[in-house]
């Protein structure tokens, strides 16, 4: 039933932005923390950012403070992404991801292995 629909990949060039996008259905939103993820061919998938369950507080990885933006708007159950200054090391595939909090469950994280459902992943180019 739960259901993550990511877009707004595609092609571009090298310092230009995207905004994804990850339309949630099949869950209370406000009970879990969004992630994004990005994985590169070869490479293991690893954190992007994510939104607390808890607060809403926004976390980054090193790789990408003060490029990216991450948000949620709960009147359409969607997550966002915006991608700025794009590198062609930010050329990957985009997976949003979504972590149930509850008693002694964390309220967010960067790390895969703690996420319970998957969308199906948007590519992202950035050509020099």
């Amino acid at each position: 039933e739960v259901r993550l629909v990511e877009s707004g990949g595609g092609l571009v060039q090298a310092g230009g932005s995207l905004r994804l996008s990850c339309a949630c259905s099949g869950f209370i939103f406000d009970e879990y923390a969004l992630g994004w993820f990005r994985q590169a061919p070869g490479k293991e998938r690893e954190g992007i950012s994510c939104i607390s369950s808890s607060d809403r507080a926004a976390y980054y990885a090193d790789s990408v403070k003060g490029r990216f933006t991450i948000s949620a708007d709960n009147a359409k159950n969607t997550v966002y992404l915006q991608m700025n200054n794009l590198t062609p090391d930010d050329t990957d595939v985009d997976y949003c991801a979504i972590l149930r909090h509850s008693d002694e469950e964390l309220d967010w994280s960067l790390n895969q292995y703690d996420y319970d459902y998957w969308g199906q992943g948007t590519r992202v180019t950035v050509s020099s």
